[in-house]
C-alpha cells in the first residue's frame, strides 16, 4: 500500500481523534462553568441570608453585617459579592461580578428566606397574617421567685464577674474569640450577664445548630399531643415506594442522628451537602430525604443537619390545619408559653423550617429555653415536654463515640469547644451547640443554665469547657 493510501486509511481516525478532543474539551469547559455556577449560587445565597438576617431580625446596620460576618470570616471571593439591602421591599439582593443574582426576602415573624425556585413576591405573599407579639416575660420567673427563700450555694460574685469578664477579653491582638453575649442563670435567676458592644439583652442572635435542640423541643409537644410517636417510621414522600428501605426510619433515629441516610456534613466543600441545602437548594427537606441509605437504620451514628430538615417537615404534617398554622405553631407551641419574645425560626422558600440551623433568639431566651430543660419540661406549673422527654434527650446514644450524644443535644462538648477537656465538669451537664461557638450549656446539679453567642472561628478559639470551669468555681 503507498503512503497516498496510508493516509486515506489515517485521515478519518484522525478526524473523529479531532472531533473527540473537541468534544471532552467542551465537555470540561462545560462541567466547568457548572460548578463554577454552583459555587456562586452557594456564595450568594449564604451572603443574601446572613445580610438579610442580620440585618431585618437582629437589627443590625448592613455594613455592621458584612465587616462581621463575611469580610472578616472570608478573606477570598465572598469579598467580591455585591449587597443590595432594600429596607422599603424588605430584600437582600446579591452577585458575584454580576453573576448568579441571589434575593433573601425578610417577612415578619418568619425572619430570612432565600428566594430559591420562587419569585420574591410570591414568596412575600405567602406570609401569615402578623401574630400578636410574644409578650415580654421579665426574668426572674415565678418559680425562681417562689425559690429565693430556699437555701443554696452562696455565689461568689467577684469570682463569676471575673469569669464572664475574661470570657470577653481578646488572647491576642487580633480579635479571634469574638465574644457578643453571655448569661448566667442560676435558680431561675439571672446572677451575669453582658454583651459586647452595638449588642443588647433584646438581639435576636443567631443560634445555627442550637436551633436542633429546639426543634426536640417542638417534637416534644407534638410527642405530648400525641400527633407524633417516636418509634413509628415518618411519611416521607421521597420514600413512598414500598420496596424503598429508608421507610423503615423513625423519628427516634432521626433523633439520635442514626437514620443511616448518607450526609455530609462537610463546610470546607462549597458544594457540599450541607452548604448546598443551606444555601442552594429551595427545599431542604427534600434535599435531605433524596439521599441514600449508608447504613442500615439505628446502626451507626453520623452527625447530619439533613436529617433535622426532615424532622422540621414533619412537624408541618403533624400540626395540620392551614399553612399560617404550622407557621406559627413554634409561637404557639414554645416562643409564647415561655414568654421567648425574640425568637423566630426561619423557613426555607417551600415553606418548612429550616431546623437544623436557621433560629435566631435573644441570650435572654436561649436561657429560657435551657431552663425549660432544667426545670424537667415544665414551665410556670404548666408541661410543655412529656414527662419523661428531658430524660429521653439526654440519654446517652450508645452508637455515639463515647456516648456524647443524645437526641438534639450534645451530652459531651465537641473537641473543638473543649480543647482543655472535660475533666471535673459535672456529668449531668448537656449541651446544644451552634457553629462558631454558640453553646447553650444545663448542669441540673447545680441548677444552673449557661448561654455564650459568638463569632468564633477556629480551633480552640472558644474553649467553653474552661469557661464552664471558672464559673463553676464561683458557686
Amino acid at each position: 500500500m503507498t503512503a497516498v493510501d496510508l493516509d486515506r486509511v489515517r485521515s478519518p481516525w484522525r478526524r473523529r481523534l479531532r472531533v473527540a478532543v473537541a468534544v471532552g474539551v467542551a465537555a470540561l469547559v462545560l462541567a466547568a462553568g457548572y460548578l463554577a455556577r454552583q459555587v456562586i449560587l452557594v456564595g450568594n445565597g449564604y451572603v443574601a441570608k446572613t445580610v438579610c438576617s442580620g440585618v431585618f431580625v437582629s437589627d443590625r446596620r448592613p455594613h455592621a453585617v458584612r465587616d462581621a460576618e463575611i469580610q472578616s470570616n472570608d478573606p477570598g471571593i465572598l469579598r467580591l459579592v455585591s449587597v443590595d439591602v432594600d429596607r422599603g421591599g424588605l430584600t437582600v439582593t446579591t452577585r458575584f461580578l454580576g453573576l448568579g443574582e441571589r434575593v433573601a426576602v425578610f417577612r415578619g415573624g418568619l425572619g430570612c428566606t432565600l428566594a430559591v425556585g420562587v419569585a420574591p413576591r410570591e414568596l412575600a405573599a405567602r406570609a401569615p397574617d402578623p401574630a400578636t407579639p410574644v409578650s415580654r416575660v421579665p426574668w426572674p420567673s415565678r418559680e425562681a421567685i417562689g425559690r429565693r427563700a430556699a437555701a443554696r450555694p452562696s455565689l461568689h460574685m467577684a469570682a463569676l464577674g471575673a469569669a464572664v469578664e475574661e470570657a470577653f477579653a481578646e488572647p491576642g491582638p487580633t480579635p479571634t474569640r469574638r465574644t457578643r453575649a453571655i448569661v448566667v442563670v442560676h435558680d431561675g435567676e439571672i446572677v451575669a450577664e453582658r454583651y459586647a458592644a452595638g449588642y443588647g439583652r433584646d438581639s435576636a442572635l443567631a443560634g445555627w445548630s442550637m436551633t436542633k435542640s429546639a426543634v426536640n423541643a417542638l417534637v416534644g409537644v407534638l410527642v405530648r399531643e400525641g400527633r407524633l410517636a417516636l418509634d413509628a417510621p415518618l411519611e416521607v414522600p421521597e420514600w413512598g415506594a414500598p420496596a424503598d428501605a429508608r421507610r423503615a426510619v423513625t423519628l427516634r433515629q432521626l433523633l439520635h442522628m442514626t437514620s443511616g441516610l448518607e450526609f455530609s456534613e462537610s463546610y470546607g466543600n462549597p458544594l457540599g451537602d450541607v452548604l448546598w441545602m443551606l444555601f442552594g437548594a429551595g427545599d431542604a427537606a427534600r434535599f435531605a430525604a433524596g439521599k441514600r441509605l449508608a447504613a442500615p437504620p439505628g446502626s451507626q451514628w453520623y452527625y447530619s443537619s439533613g436529617t433535622t430538615n426532615i424532622i422540621a417537615r414533619a412537624l408541618r404534617r403533624a400540626v395540620g390545619g392551614s399553612e399560617a398554622d404550622h407557621l406559627t405553631f413554634p409561637r404557639r407551641a414554645l416562643f409564647d408559653p415561655l414568654g421567648m419574645a425574640s425568637a423566630v425560626i426561619e423557613p426555607d422558600a417551600a415553606g418548612a423550617f429550616v431546623g437544623s440551623s436557621f433560629m435566631f433568639a435573644s441570650a435572654r431566651d436561649w436561657a429560657r429555653l435551657g431552663q425549660l430543660y432544667l426545670q424537667d419540661g415544665v414551665w410556670e406549673g404548666t408541661r410543655i415536654l412529656p414527662a419523661g422527654w428531658v430524660a429521653f434527650s439526654t440519654t446517652p446514644v450508645p452508637a455515639s463515640p463515647g456516648g456524647a450524644y443524645g437526641a438534639h443535644f450534645w451530652l459531651r462538648l465537641p473537641a473543638l469547644y473543649a480543647p482543655s477537656g472535660e475533666a471535673g465538669l459535672p456529668r449531668d451537664a448537656f449541651h446544644a451547640v451552634g457553629h462558631e461557638g454558640q453553646l447553650l450549656t444545663v448542669i441540673p446539679s447545680r441548677r444552673l443554665v449557661v448561654v455564650r453567642l459568638g463569632l468564633s472561628v477556629g480551633r480552640g478559639v472558644w474553649d467553653h469547657a474552661a469557661f464552664l470551669h471558672r464559673l463553676l468555681q464561683s458557686s
